[in-house]
This record gives structure tokens, sequence and C-alpha cells, in this order.
């Protein structure tokens, strides 16, 4: 997403939530995951320092952007469910009529996203994310808090998978755009940039 947004003129801000270093997971830079522009990023340092400057979500909450976008990885999953600052800038900006996109893991930061009658974001809403079977290709069953299909699932009818795993799937309904894993990244940036257009 970073690179489609620049290369398409936005500015763009990272921010995490607590601010500051962003550890990247190891077991997103395996080979069968990064491809040749991810690996450029990983060893382009300015890019590297942005990575390790992150602004606080506390810091950017008020700030009004054309899109919020949740980045995955297994981390996700244990920051980003319950963080009530995450939470209520999601819904700012999902209400204001701005996109917001998650990818991969990424999509656990909507679970919790309750908009302003009460109703969750997710209620009843086309959505996708990192399927059960895909996490146990990747091994990580064991090491993740839940199963986030399942808990999806919890909350919409409207759960979507490409019927073959760890391939891309992107989910548009209205303003909420999400991709199912790593593989959906550069789809799910197309699309986000095709809907900003628009």
């Amino acid at each position: 997403m970073y690179h489609s947004a620049k290369e398409n003129g936005y500015d763009v801000t990272i921010a995490s939530p607590q601010g500051g270093n962003i550890p990247l997971d190891p077991e997103s830079l395996k080979s069968m995951l990064i491809d040749k522009l991810s690996k450029d990023y990983e060893t382009n340092q300015d890019f590297m320092k942005l990575l390790q400057n992150t602004k606080s979500l506390g810091e950017v909450t008020g700030q009004q952007f054309d899109v919020v976008y949740l980045a995955g990885g297994h981390g996700t999953m244990y920051d980003f469910p319950n963080n009530t600052v995450l939470q209520n800038i999601i819904k700012e900006h999902y209400e204001a009529g701005k996109i917001v996109a998650a990818v991969c893991h990424g999509v656990c930061g909507l679970l919790n996203v309750k908009l302003s009658d009460g109703e969750y974001l997710i209620k009843d809403k086309a959505i996708t994310g990192f399927n059960w079977f895909e996490e146990a290709i990747a091994g990580r069953r064991k090491e993740v808090p839940f199963n986030l299909e399942a808990e999806l699932n919890k909350k919409t009818s409207k759960y979507e998978k490409a019927f073959i795993p760890m391939t891309s799937k992107v989910v548009v309904d209205g303003n909420l755009i999400t991709g199912q894993n790593p593989f959906s990244s550069k789809e799910i940036a197309k699309v986000v940039m095709e809907q900003l257009k628009q």
C-alpha cells in the first residue's frame, strides 16, 4: 500500500499503537511471501527509518486521512483487536465515508469496532481475512491467540475466501475494503487507489 500511495502522489503517515519502532515479523520475510519490491523496501534505509520512528495512534487521533489502512502480520492479533484508540480512528473515518482498508491479519483490527448506533462495523458486511487453513499452512495455529476466520464469522455472515488458499482475494463493501492474505497486498492497493479516484 505504501508504494502505491507514494506512486500516486499521496502523503503517507505510518502509525502504530505505541509509536516508535515496528518490529518486522520474521515469518513475513520468508522467501515464499516476499517479492522483489518488498525486499527492496526491506533494504531501503529511508523506509526502514520510517518504520523505526512511527507516530503513536494517539498522535494521529483527530487527524483526517483519505484512507485508514491496517497492515497485516501476526503481531496485529495482539495489538489491534482491543485497542480503543484504533477503534475510534476507524469508526470516525468509516462514518465520514473515508476508506477503511485492511489486509491479512490486520483485518482483526475491525473485529471490535462499534459504530455510533452501537452495531459492529463488520455486521452484515462482506469481508475477508487470513483464514484458518492458511494459518495451518503458515504453521502458526498454536501461536495465534484466536482463529480470525471464526471470529469474523461470528459477526458477519458474509465472510469470503479465495477458492485456492494463499492466493489473492479482495472484498469491497462500500468504503470497507479487505484483503485475505499477503498475496492480496498488491490487489488491495490497486483497488484502494481506484476508489480514491472516484
